[in-house]
């Protein structure tokens, strides 16, 4: 009986704020959309803690966005998102870093220094390690998701001691499971 009442509630709710079946279909659509495009972005096989992906999607349109340390990644990731159903045109942003040998030694110590720090260990094992590192003329941005506030503090702190670094953007995010 309660579980007939909340269905009924959740209809009412929808009719009352103007979602129809129309709306809701077309909601699914996009839920569907957006997950198969972040699927297909994170299996393209270079893929690494030092590209960072974002996208939006507008109907049919899909907007990429993000960082990519090899610019065949940035052509592989608009290949595979136009090959998805429902997907109309795809308009690629992403920015391809410029190539730079100590960019590239800058990437290999922060990532060291970041997951190789006992307390961020944990994240290491993971199959798409969740901190993404991009480096841009000396400039560190981390992206990604950690587990607490003492996480991201302390991958902050970490890639700013490392040789090298002219600043930290510490875009991650806690994740409040």
């Amino acid at each position: 009986m309660t579980r007939l009442l909340s269905i009924v509630t959740i209809a009412v709710l929808m009719t009352l704020s103007g979602f129809t079946g129309t709306a809701f279909a077309a909601q699914n659509e996009m839920t569907r959309l957006q997950n198969e495009v972040r699927h297909e972005l994170v299996m393209l096989p270079f893929y690494s803690v030092f590209d960072h992906f974002a996208f939006k999607v507008n109907g049919g349109e899909v907007t990429l966005l993000g960082y990519v340390s090899r610019p065949t990644l940035k052509t592989s990731a608009e290949r595979v998102v136009k090959g998805i159903e429902g997907v109309t045109s795809v308009i690629n942003e992403i920015e391809v870093l410029p190539v730079s040998p100590n960019d590239d030694r800058i990437r290999r110590d922060v990532y060291r220094a970041i997951y190789y720090q006992p307390m961020l260990s944990r994240y290491a094992i993971q199959s798409v390690p969740p901190i993404h590192i991009i480096v841009k003329n000396g400039d560190v941005t981390l992206f990604g998701v950690v587990g607490s506030e003492q996480d991201k503090t302390i991958a902050n702190l970490q890639a700013n001691g490392v040789s090298g670094v002219f600043s930290v953007t510490n875009n991650l995010t806690v994740d409040r499971d």
